[in-house]
């Protein structure tokens, strides 16, 4: 075979007679955290009451291993075999079928899901209390469904609002951090606007915050306009936990926008705090609704703005303007502040996309209880990926998405090498970013141990 290098063809020979190389050398990074943080024995302290002795691979080390593998791109169970193939650098990893027993035992036994969720908690609470920068400044919490489509017959599946066929999960983002709180899985036909679904997603999200830290900050849940259901709001009320929902254009709120003099427009400010200088306004409607029906100190701020060119106005949108509504009750008297906040609200969006690709994406199994595992075990890889970004890397690298970190770092390959009972990685030194991964391991290393 030849190939060009340097403008001039050259014969290349392929032989495999290679020693001590091992490929995705950066994922032995995120086995590393999920040890280092507690994670894989806080998940085989909560599950061992599933096994009457003491199993051969143990449970914890089972679903980290699952959840690195997914964290690294897989989107099946038999994709745990790109660990399972470097015993050198991974160890001993369960086989197949092993992991789908596990993951079929956890589905079966009455609380195993809830003990799960329990570790993961646990971890938070460890990362957050031990780690400077690990503990978010403002608890902010987005909930949204998505769509995920199924290509076969599974238990749950169903047609959905779209036209497709699958399910729709309902999901629980911390904004600081991109850390998957939680998640409920139903049928594609679940609506989004569900009140018990939303407050079943949320409640599993709070419980997955530190007691210490719930109890004494300021909680807020965002959504969008799906979110304003009487019973979610009465909940977040209930729970001393602050909303901000998209709020529909009603033909009231239409006419108190209508009401409102020029004069009570003022500018929005962008994410950072600037003036925006694209013409978006913001007024509060609040004194020109009747709020009643909504817990109390509830307020309605509107948002105005033309429309980007080529964009098709609507019914609803007036004078050249598209109108946005959201129903809060947070007292900041700053209305700008308050719909700035609440469009941070978009970042959700981006969280569901690259869980999809951390796989959430396909739902393997035909069950749907082993469906439901393997959606908290998406969640424990994208909370791996988040807590490696927040602890172990620095500049660009701690905002890469799944994809660019995979290939910057997860996937780089590497020479193993064994002396004096130490194991060596050594990284090409040209690789770009052969110095952070590296530099991301030493990091790793200075962490404190766990403790429980």
């Amino acid at each position: 075979m030849r190939v060009k290098r340097n403008g001039r063809s050259e014969k290349l020979t392929v032989t495999a007679d290679g020693d001590g190389l091992v490929s995705h050398a950066g994922t032995a990074l995120l086995c590393a955290v999920a040890d280092r943080l507690g994670l894989t024995d806080a998940l085989d302290r909560e599950l061992e009451e599933l096994f009457e002795r003491v199993p051969r691979h143990a449970a914890g080390r089972v679903l980290r291993d699952l959840a690195v593998a997914v964290a690294d791109g897989g989107e099946h169970l038999a994709d745990i075999a790109v660990l399972r193939d470097q015993p050198a650098l991974f160890g001993p990893v369960a086989s197949d079928s092993t992991a789908y027993r596990l993951i079929e035992r956890i589905a079966a036994a009455p609380g195993a899901l809830e003990r799960v969720r329990a570790a993961r908690a646990e971890t938070r609470a460890r990362v957050w209390r031990r780690f400077d920068g690990a503990r978010p400044r403002e608890i902010v919490i987005d909930i949204d469904a998505s769509l995920l489509s199924s290509h076969s017959e599974k238990q749950g599946a169903a047609g959905n609002f779209k036209g497709g066929y699958g399910f729709h999960p309902m999901l629980a983002y911390l904004d600081h951090s991109g850390e998957a709180l939680a998640g409920v899985l139903r049928p594609g036909n679940a609506g989004a606007n569900t009140a018990a679904d939303q407050i079943a997603v949320l409640d599993a999200a709070l419980a997955q915050l530190p007691q210490r830290v719930a109890a004494r900050w300021p909680v807020l849940m965002r959504a969008d306009s799906a979110g304003a259901t009487h019973e979610l709001m009465a909940f977040c009320r209930d729970g001393r936990v602050r909303f901000s929902v998209g709020y529909d254009l009603t033909e009231p709120v239409r006419a108190a926008i209508d009401a409102l003099p020029e004069t009570a427009w003022q500018p929005t400010i962008t994410q950072d705090g600037h003036w925006r200088q694209d013409g978006a306004m913001v007024a509060e409607i609040t004194a020109l609704l009747d709020l009643a029906a909504w817990p109390d100190r509830s307020r309605v701020l509107v948002r105005r703005e033309r429309p980007h060119p080529g964009a098709q106005l609507s019914f609803t949108d007036a004078g050249g303007h598209r109108f946005q509504a959201v129903l809060t009750d947070q007292s900041d008297a700053d209305i700008a502040y308050l719909e700035a906040r609440h469009r941070g609200h978009a970042r959700v969006e981006d969280r569901i996309r690259t869980g999809k690709d951390t796989g959430m994406g396909k739902l393997p199994f035909r069950e749907f209880a082993m469906n439901e595992v393997w959606l908290e075990l998406s969640l424990i890889a994208q909370d791996l990926l988040a807590h490696t970004r927040l602890l172990c890397l620095t500049g660009e690298l701690a905002r890469c998405e799944p994809k660019r970190l995979r290939y910057r770092l997860l996937h780089t390959a590497a020479r193993l090498t064994a002396h004096a009972r130490q194991a060596r990685l050594r990284l090409d030194r040209r690789w770009p970013w052969a110095g952070e991964l590296a530099a991301a391991f030493a990091r790793l290393s200075a962490l404190p141990a766990p403790t429980r």
